[in-house]
């Protein structure tokens, strides 16, 4: 890609090709600070890149006001901001991508479309106030709350651009002398006093917002910021064409001093009273134009679709649905609520711990990462950058370590009853005894492009699409040949479930093969072919349960239900789009997490989503259920324990989030649930273990 011209304040003459692995498109915009462009990730999910002017990458002390922007804004991500996806506050350039999210930010939007409706402030100033309440549970002052930096998104407001906030355990402190903020948004303190600038900064910057979006201007208005200044600090707001309704709210959260302001939970709680046509729609609907995806009509759920007749000893099916593969990629998390696969114990576990069994934890390499950890019933087997290690389930204790040729790490498997260490591409294979870390064999296959493993099997998938089965227990080679009706396949396997699905997408994302096979003999069970784009999800009763996601965005919009015992075909839409997905099932039931913090439950026999929970965990892990609770890990590493019939959050571990707190993981492995009792890796290099079945009690 040609260098594109940049235009803007501070710009360089050529903007970089590439941050980290993502390419960079165009110029969404630029600061005095640096140039915010649209990029794609490998997958071609499109972010939202920040690059720091060179000018500034040479200053240490902007290094470190970048690396607390990071820290910032990975704390609070979430749904009610950008989430953070990748950073590296160390590159030659610093950069951070977020998640892009269409949508005019509120000073475009009361340019080109004048003042605000009654019931989009209403709506408008519920959402920030959910905002800061995120925001400030962590600690974190945003300090340049502004038009500019409010996105409108079709579910609600987004708070972007942490560079000036600052952490309650931030070290950098504001200059003698030096204003951070833009003047018509900012509170009397910041003025008076900046060194000690609260949350309640934030609820005066609210109330401007306010004003501006209700009148096109701010409070204190006045072509000279020093004019701002003087009346921000000692004269009356003008509250001239703010509707009456929320006049009072307005008028509260511009007190000149903080104590006098409301906290944003008192802001939500007031909201609900103002007008009983406050609600939840989508944000500001008349924003729609002809090319903006629109939502698409709920489908009607049909009866279960029957197809009788075998063809060359397969089953096969046409159905309706739709998919995109919902790959898990970097991570970031909101405070409160947070994959990966699920856990590789099948089942419903006991509802108690063991009898004296004490929760633990350990800490390995904090820089290597966050431990991706299975469980096998000799030893916890856990695994970061380089390295596999072996820790007693009941206490902790480390059992053996060994070097692996990994890179990257990866959980690892234990198939056969050894160990399987995650390896980087190449003609090897290993096994490990899980008690002593000792290799049990090692096997030299073709080169592959990738590995699934099963109870008993490593099946390896040629560079050419040749599919290979490998003994797990000896090494040994059992059978070799391509799968019919895939050129490249993928394989999905779970625990308990005897068969592997190899899985194949049509280049135009119109159909889905979906080919059961026994691992042991490479023999196809059955075989199916579904319209759209479809990722399995898991297996339950003699189904297989699969999303269906949209083929372009990656947003879950319906769980797909097949019987292979008599063809049956069942499909259910969700209410609202999720996006990309990562799902654990139970029963007929699915647990579904987006990457926005939404979690979901669906209920296959009743046809139906029975509850959905907004965690505020954005980028988390897959969920994980024992039929009772729903788990997840968060980003900062803590566990997250949720009623499975309710949807109500019930407890979570505190945050280990460690030293290095600016750089982002590859991704969240989900914790491990395996005899009563939760294992999680988090990123500071622990790992721990709490009982299931209370997850009050954490």
């Amino acid at each position: 890609m040609a260098p594109q011209s940049n235009t803007g304040a501070g710009a360089e003459a050529e903007l970089p090709e590439y941050a980290g692995h993502y390419r960079l498109e165009s110029a969404l915009g630029a600061g005095g600070m640096g140039v915010v462009h649209l990029a794609r990730s490998t997958s071609g999910m499109k972010l939202a890149v920040k690059v720091v002017h060179a000018e500034f990458a040479k200053d240490p002390e902007f290094r470190g006001r970048f690396r607390q922007e990071v820290a910032a804004a990975r704390q609070v991500s979430g749904a009610f901001t950008a989430s953070v996806v990748d950073a590296d506050s160390e590159a030659e350039r610093p950069w951070m991508a977020t998640l892009f999210i269409p949508g005019p930010t509120l000073s475009d939007h009361v340019k080109r479309n004048g003042a605000m409706s009654p019931a989009e402030l209403r709506r408008l100033m519920a959402g920030l106030a959910e905002a800061l309440r995120d925001i400030h549970r962590v600690g974190v002052v945003h300090r340049d709350l502004k038009p500019s930096n409010v996105l409108l998104a079709e579910d609600g407001p987004k708070v972007i651009d942490f560079g000036i906030s600052r952490p309650k355990n931030s070290e950098l402190r504001t200059e003698t002398g030096k204003l951070i903020g833009t003047p018509p948004f900012m509170a009397p303190e910041q003025f008076r006093r900046p060194r000690e600038v609260g949350p309640a900064a934030d609820v005066f910057a609210l109330g401007s917002v306010m004003v501006h979006a209700a009148t096109g201007r701010g409070p204190f208005d006045s072509d000279s910021p020093y004019v701002v200044a003087y009346q921000v600090v000692h004269d009356e707001p003008d509250l001239t064409g703010v509707p009456e309704s929320l006049a009072p709210l307005v008028v509260r959260c511009l007190a000149k001093e903080p104590e006098d302001r409301p906290t944003p939970d008192e802001l939500m709680r007031e909201l609900r009273s103002v007008a009983a046509s406050y609600d939840t729609q989508a944000f500001i609907p008349a924003q729609r134009t002809a090319d903006t995806p629109q939502p698409a009509p709920k489908p009607r759920v049909e009866e279960s679709e029957r197809r009788p007749a075998r063809h060359r000893g397969k089953w096969r099916l046409v159905g309706a649905g739709v998919l995109g593969v919902a790959a898990a990629v970097a991570l970031s998390s909101v405070y409160l609520l947070g994959g990966d696969s699920p856990s590789p114990v099948s089942g419903q576990a006991p509802r108690t711990a063991p009898a004296g069994f004490s929760p633990w934890e350990t800490t390995s390499a904090p820089e290597k990462g966050t431990p991706e950890c299975s469980y096998g019933k000799e030893a916890l087997v856990c695994a970061q950058k380089g390295r596999v290690f072996g820790l007693d389930p009941s206490d902790g204790r480390q059992l053996w370590r060994q070097t692996v040729a990994s890179a990257q790490g990866g959980r690892p498997a234990v198939s056969g009853g050894l160990v399987q260490p995650a390896l980087d591409r190449g003609t090897h294979l290993r096994a490990l005894d899980p008690g002593s870390g000792r290799a049990r064999w090692r096997q030299t296959v073709p080169s592959y492009n990738g590995l699934t493993y099963t109870g008993a099997m490593v099946l390896v998938i040629g560079v050419d699409g040749t599919v290979t089965g490998v003994d797990s227990a000896s090494g040994r080679t059992k059978w070799s040949h391509r799968i019919q009706g895939h050129q490249s396949p993928y394989f999905a396997s779970f625990a308990g479930d005897p068969l592997a699905y190899a899985m194949s997408t049509s280049a135009d994302g119109a159909t889905t093969r979906v080919t059961a096979v026994a691992p042991e003999t490479g023999k196809v069970r059955w075989d199916v072919r579904l319209k759209g784009s479809l990722q399995p999800v898991g297996t339950a009763g003699g189904s297989v349960f699969l999303v269906s996601v949209d083929a372009v965005y990656g947003d879950a919009k319906a769980v797909v239900r097949y019987t292979p015992d008599d063809g049956a075909f069942r499909r259910v839409a969700l209410p609202v789009p999720l996006e990309q997905p990562q799902a654990t099932v139970s029963g007929n039931l699915v647990y579904l997490m987006g990457s926005g913090g939404s979690l979901v439950a669906v209920d296959m026999e009743a046809r139906k989503q029975t509850w959905s929970l907004e965690t505020a965990v954005s980028r988390g892990s897959a969920p994980v259920t024992d039929g009772r609770y729903v788990y997840f890990s968060a980003p900062d590493g803590r566990l997250v324990g949720v009623d499975a019939l309710k949807g109500r959050l019930l407890g979570q571990t505190r945050p280990r989030l460690g030293t290095n707190a600016d750089r982002i993981a590859d991704a969240v492995p989900a914790p491990v649930l395996a005899d009563a009792r939760l294992y999680a890796g988090a990123p500071d290099g622990t790992v721990f273990s709490v009982p299931a079945g209370d997850p009050a009690a954490w």
